[in-house]
């Protein structure tokens, strides 16, 4: 496939996305490569881990191929793109609870369906110019692939924080949230790569790690906690427009852009994954409630024609006013009465 190299070099299953061009989206075909070189991987004895890489300096991977999802969507065609969302959230479930260490490498944009690959492993590695953010918001959706998990088990309020702002998080902020584990200077890539390769031990990777810059995020905890403690997305508003200070300005500015039945789902699925004993498969499941009728009800397919099809970067949301009914969002996150994300591989 050209779009990613998949091999076993020494004991190390290796993938490397090959789109730089593209900022390595990832395409459903490649989804299904990575899945299908995993599960083959897991019952191998001569592959003991898993390499996850990319090819190109701007990105590990920005996110998901969706001009497909658009479409099928336009076209009134949903069964698709649940379709892509149910393999893509099934992969994100096998990278989590993989019995062998998963190794990424994630330079630069680390995005949405990115995080989905990179950030479930076992040794998530970062550098300077990682950037790691959760954007989904800003297309209509929630925040997915998993990442839903993540936020929930940050650090104070944080996960709500980067769940509406998108805010992208430099080396050591991922490695605060939960995002990433270890922080390499890229240039010590490649020599890594060879000893894992070699000697299939994830353990070298601990020891090539050093303390990352201090981020942003270590001196704004506090103040994001007030800001963003509340139940709701009015509540959050509510206090934002009460602070005059800079964050609480940048914060209200980013989600003006941002759809608002998506940011209030986001956080509704925050609270209840807190709510219960967290689990990877039960933020996909939550998340897959709403990524299944995000095209016929959500925001989805007008985000990625502002965004991406037309450019204008003016998308009309529903409840632009950021007044969103708590009907709304229980309707979006009822359970599915048809095609609901199961975790069994399916023959398509």
């Amino acid at each position: 496939m050209a779009d990613i190299y998949i091999r076993t070099t020494g004991r190390a299953g290796r993938i490397t996305l090959t789109r730089p061009q593209a900022l390595n989206a990832m395409t459903y075909e490649m989804c299904l490569g990575i899945d299908t070189a995993m599960r083959n991987w897991r019952e191998d004895d001569a592959v003991d881990l898993v390499i996850l890489d990319a090819t190109g300096d701007k990105a590990f991977c920005a996110g998901g191929d969706i001009a497909e999802l658009y479409e099928t969507g336009t076209r009134g065609d949903y069964h698709y793109g649940r379709r892509f969302w149910r393999d893509e959230y099934r992969l994100n479930a096998l990278i989590h609870e993989y019995p062998k260490p998963v190794v990424s490498f994630l330079q630069g944009f680390t995005m949405g369906g990115g995080v989905g690959i990179g950030c479930h492993g076992s040794h998530r590695v970062v550098c300077d110019s990682s950037r790691i953010s959760m954007p989904e918001v800003g297309i209509g959706l929630v925040p997915d692939v998993g990442g839903s998990l993540m936020l929930a088990q940050a650090p104070g309020r944080l996960g709500e924080y980067l769940a509406v702002t998108a805010h992208r998080m430099g080396p050591d902020d991922a490695i605060l949230v939960g995002f990433a584990d270890h922080y390499i200077p890229q240039d010590q890539w490649g020599d890594l790569i060879e000893m894992l390769e070699s000697s299939g031990d994830a353990t070298h990777v601990e020891t090539h790690a050093r303390p990352a810059p201090v981020g942003d995020l270590r001196g704004q905890e506090p103040e994001i906690d007030q800001l963003f403690d509340g139940d709701t997305l009015d509540d959050i508003l509510t206090h934002l427009h009460t602070q005059d200070s800079e964050l609480a300005q940048r914060a209200l500015r980013a989600m003006s852009r941002h759809s608002p039945l998506s940011m209030a789902c986001g956080i509704e699925i925050l609270h209840q994954l807190r709510g219960h004993a967290p689990s990877i498969r039960r933020a996909l499941e939550l998340e897959y409630r709403f990524t299944a009728r995000a095209m016929e009800y959500g925001d989805f397919l007008e985000g990625i024609r502002a965004q991406i099809i037309d450019k204008d970067r003016n998308p009309h949301w529903q409840y632009a006013d950021m007044v969103v009914p708590e009907q709304a969002v229980s309707q979006m996150l009822l359970p599915l009465a048809q095609e609901p994300l199961t975790f069994e591989e399916e023959t398509t």
